[in-house]
């Protein structure tokens, strides 16, 4: 245990007496990357008795950082976390900062690269669109789409199904995702819709500006969208089970993408 945990205990721990906060982070690994993220954190929770593990790692950054700390029993964290598995830790932090669609252009220009996009397409369960930022940060992304409505938003659970990758890739949250596809297509990024229809995947060449639809787990992407798509690409099936869930599909595609950008073919 640090001795700045020891020494700063009785300061920067009270009794927890505030209500449950609507922007709520559970877990060890998303609570680390949000403290080492720049998003402005209000408070710490620790359940009573955790101390092993990350948690010490947690608790001196939060010390190092000035944010107050509050100690809860499991029962009241359990209350706090809807049920989820928090591993003995969570916080409350300001509202997410969603970016422009320009922005996510504006980092890849920084960087030097061509846009690197996914768009998510009513996708609606936190633990894909999670799993879906995940793997975006992995493969080198430049930035997520999302839609405002009749899809999830980034929240507590998305934060903990991403292991705290929302806090470090930009996410743009668009009132209509046909006007962003327009955007992406004037700045010479082509957009590939992935259906089961498409041509298969690996043999399209992806090494220019790029953009992924990924749509959600009932409708798939949207007519409308993927009729603004300049390209449909697909996942040939091999098996009996002939769909992927759609994290796991987009997997496959954006490493895929990044393998030819880092071979450059």
């Amino acid at each position: 245990m640090p001795d700045n945990y020891k020494n700063n205990k009785k300061n920067n721990y009270k009794e927890y007496n505030s209500e449950e906060d609507d922007n709520l982070f559970i877990g060890r690994n998303a609570v680390l990357e949000l403290l080492k993220s720049e998003r402005e954190i209000d408070k710490l929770y620790i359940q009573k008795g955790e101390r092993e593990g990350s948690i010490t790692l947690i608790v001196a950054k939060a010390i190092e950082n000035k944010i107050p700390i509050v100690e809860v029993d499991k029962r009241r964290l359990d209350s706090m976390s809807s049920g989820g598995v928090h591993q003995g830790v969570a916080a409350t932090a300001s509202e997410t900062a969603y970016v422009s669609v320009e922005n996510i252009l504006a980092i890849a220009a920084e960087k030097g690269e061509k846009p690197f996009i996914v768009i998510c397409d009513s996708v609606n369960d936190p633990h894909n669109l999670g799993a879906i930022i995940r793997t975006a940060e992995c493969a080198g992304a430049h930035g997520v789409i999302i839609p405002k409505r009749r899809a999830v938003s980034v929240n507590g659970a998305v934060a903990k199904a991403s292991a705290g990758a929302v806090f470090h890739m930009p996410v743009a949250r668009v009132v209509n995702l046909s006007s962003a596809i327009n955007v992406l297509k004037e700045n010479n990024v082509w957009v590939y819709a992935l259906e089961a229809d498409g041509t298969p995947y690996y043999e399209n060449k992806f090494d220019n500006g790029c953009a992924f639809v990924l749509g959600g787990e009932n409708t798939g992407v949207t007519r409308l969208v993927r009729e603004n798509c300049d390209f449909v690409v697909s996942i040939p099936m091999f098996g009996k089970i002939n769909s992927l869930n759609v994290s796991n599909a987009g997997a496959i595609v954006l490493f895929e993408a990044a393998r030819q950008k880092a071979k450059k073919i």
